[in-house]
C-alpha cells in the first residue's frame, strides 16, 4: 500500500438483521463509529433502505460524513410480503437461503468494497443473527465482531439452552410455569419457567426453533468481539458470565443516548436519529404537552409483537380515571378486529385519556380493517388523540408521561430506562420474556404481567405503577436514568468501552 493508502482510516461492514428493531440499533452504531472517522459500509435489505428513504432523515443526515456509504441487498422477500406478526420469521430464513449467496458474491464482486479512497473491508460487524456473515469473514480472514441487539441477560439465557436441555428444564412436560429454572447460571434466584423465551416451551427439544436459538447463540464465540447495546452499571453480573466465553466483549450502550452525548460534544444539532420504517405523526407531542405531569401511560407492544383483539380489550378495561394512555402496537405487530375491539371498550369504558398509535396494516382481516379504524378514530375523539406512528423516543421524555406499557422489547426497555420511565411490561416473545423479569425483579423498575390478559390484573397493575407505587417506581427510575446517563458521559463505561472498541477496529488493520 502507498504512503497515500495507508493514511486511509479502517473500513467496517456493518450488517443488521433487516427488522426495524436490529436496524435501528445499528444505525447509531454506525453513526457513532462515523464520528470517531471511520469508513462505513452499511449493508441494509432494499425494502428497509426503501422505508428508510420514504418516511425519515437517515439518509441525509448520514451525507455528513464522507466516509459513509449505504449497501441495499435483497432480503429474499416478495415487495408485497407483510414483515409482520409472526410472518416476521420469514426474514431469518430467506436472508440464510437468498440473501446469503448473494452477499458472498458481491463482497467479491465489489472487491470488498475498496476504492482510490477507501480501503476495502478491514472489519465485519454483523448482527448476531446472521451467521453466514461470520461464515464470510472466517473464509476469506476478515475479523468479525457481533452486534447482540438483545439484552445481554437475555443473550445469556440463550447461551444456556445446552444446559436448560440437559436438567431437564426446557418444556412443558412436569414443569410448571412459576418453577425456578436453576441452570442459568446468575439467574437461580429469580428466573421462572414462564420467563423463558417462549420456543422453550417446547414437548420436544428437537424443535426448530429451539435448536436454532441454541446454535446461533452459541457460534458467537467463534467471533474476536461482541458488543452489547447495555451499560456495566445495569447488567455487570451477566456480563461477566459472558466474558468467559467471549473475552472482548465491548458494552457500549444505551446506543441512542451514547449518541447523543457524543453529538452534543462535536456539533450543535444531537436530534434523535430515526430509523423508522413509518411515517412519524408529530401532532401527538402538542398534545401530550397539553397533559398533566405523569399522568399518561404510553403503551406500545413494539415491532413485532401480534396480539388479539380480547387481549387488547382486556388491558383498557381497568385503566385508572384521570390518565392519558399513549397504545401503540409497533412497528411489526398485527391484530385481529376482535382484540382490537376489547382494547378499545376497556380503554373508553375505563374514562381515560389517551394517545392511541394505529398502524393503517396492523389490524387482521383486510375487507374489515379500514372500516374497524374508522369506527375506532371517530369513538376515539371524545377523551383520546390517534396517530399512525409516534416517535417514541420523544414521547417518553415528555413530562406529562408516567408509564409505559410495553412489550419489552430492548430498544424500548432502553428508552424507557434513560427517559426515567416505570414500565408495564407485557412480552410476546424471545428476548422480551427475559427483560420483562428484570425490569419487576432485578432492576425493580416497573411490574411483570405476561401470560395473562385480565382486565382485573391490569387494572391492578396500572393503579400499583401510577397511583400506589408510583414515587417508589419513579424514584428508582430516575436513580437508573442517572446511571445510564453517567455511563455514556465522557468517562463513564461506555464511553470507555466504545473509545477502546475503536482503538481495537483500528489495531486490526495489517
Amino acid at each position: 500500500m502507498d504512503s497515500q493508502g495507508a493514511t486511509l482510516p479502517p473500513h467496517v461492514l456493518i450488517f443488521p438483521v433487516p427488522i426495524q428493531g436490529h436496524v435501528n440499533s445499528m444505525l447509531k452504531l454506525a453513526e457513532l463509529l462515523c464520528l470517531s472517522g471511520l469508513d462505513i459500509t452499511f449493508m441494509v435489505s432494499d425494502f428497509s433502505h426503501a422505508r428508510l428513504l420514504k418516511h425519515t432523515t437517515v439518509v441525509s443526515r448520514f451525507n455528513q460524513y464522507p466516509g459513509f456509504r449505504f449497501q441495499s441487498i435483497t432480503d429474499g422477500l416478495p415487495a408485497d410480503h407483510p414483515r409482520v406478526g409472526e410472518q416476521v420469521m420469514d426474514i431469518l430464513s430467506s436472508t440464510k437461503n437468498i440473501t446469503a449467496p448473494l452477499f458472498k458474491q458481491m463482497m467479491i464482486e465489489k472487491n470488498l468494497f475498496a476504492s482510490e479512497t477507501r480501503r476495502s473491508i478491514t472489519c465485519i460487524i454483523a448482527d448476531g443473527v446472521l451467521t453466514f456473515a461470520g461464515d464470510f469473514a472466517e473464509e476469506k480472514g476478515i475479523p468479525l465482531i457481533y452486534f447482540r441487539t438483545i439484552s445481554a441477560s437475555s443473550f445469556w439465557a440463550y447461551f444456556c439452552i445446552p444446559e436448560l436441555i440437559e436438567a431437564g428444564e426446557i418444556s412443558h412436560e412436569g414443569i410448571g410455569m412459576d418453577q425456578i429454572v436453576k441452570s442459568v447460571p446468575g439467574m437461580e434466584g429469580f428466573l421462572r419457567f414462564r420467563d423463558l423465551p417462549s420456543f422453550c416451551r417446547a414437548k420436544d427439544i428437537n424443535e426448530p426453533k429451539l435448536r436454532i436459538a441454541e446454535s446461533v447463540t452459541r457460534q458467537t464465540t467463534r467471533a474476536q468481539a461482541a458488543i452489547f447495546n447495555t451499560f456495566e452499571d445495569l447488567e455487570r453480573p451477566t456480563v461477566s458470565l459472558i466474558r468467559k466465553h467471549i473475552p472482548k466483549v465491548f458494552t457500549i450502550g444505551p446506543n441512542h443516548s451514547h449518541l447523543k452525548s457524543r453529538l452534543a460534544k462535536t456539533k450543535a444539532d444531537n436530534s434523535v436519529l430515526s430509523g423508522s420504517f413509518w411515517a412519524e405523526d408529530r401532532s401527538c407531542l402538542d398534545w401530550l404537552n397539553a397533559q398533566p405531569p405523569k399522568s399518561v401511560i404510553y403503551v406500545s407492544f413494539g415491532s413485532i409483537t401480534a396480539v388479539t383483539i380480547e387481549q387488547l380489550l382486556e388491558f383498557w378495561h381497568g385503566l385508572p380515571p384521570k390518565s392519558v394512555i399513549y397504545v401503540s402496537f409497533g412497528s411489526i405487530t398485527v391484530v385481529s378486529r376482535e382484540q382490537l375491539l376489547e382494547f378499545w371498550h376497556g380503554l373508553v369504558n375505563s374514562g381515560q385519556r389517551f394517545l392511541w398509535v394505529m398502524r393503517p396494516d396492523s389490524v387482521l382481516g383486510e375487507d374489515r380493517k379500514d372500516q374497524t379504524l374508522i369506527e375506532l378514530e371517530e369513538g376515539t375523539k371524545a377523551r383520546g388523540y390517534m396517530v399512525g406512528w409516534a416517535p417514541q423516543e420523544e414521547v417518553l421524555n415528555l413530562e406529562a408521561v408516567g408509564g409505559f406499557l410495553t412489550h419489552s422489547g430492548w430498544n424500548s426497555t432502553l428508552e424507557s430506562i434513560v427517559a426515567g420511565v416505570p414500565m408495564i411490561c407485557w412480552p410476546y416473545f424471545g428476548d422480551q420474556t427475559i427483560n420483562s423479569r428484570f425490569v419487576s425483579e432485578v432492576w425493580k423498575i416497573g411490574l411483570d404481567m405476561k401470560d395473562t390478559c385480565d382486565r382485573k390484573i391490569i387494572e391492578r397493575a396500572v393503579r400499583e405503577l401510577m397511583e400506589e407505587r408510583k414515587d417508589e417506581f419513579l424514584e428508582r427510575s430516575k436513580n437508573l436514568a442517572k446511571l445510564a446517563r453517567k455511563a455514556v458521559s465522557e468517562g463513564g463505561s461506555s464511553y470507555n468501552n466504545l473509545d477502546a472498541l475503536i482503538d481495537y477496529i483500528k489495531s486490526m488493520i495489517i
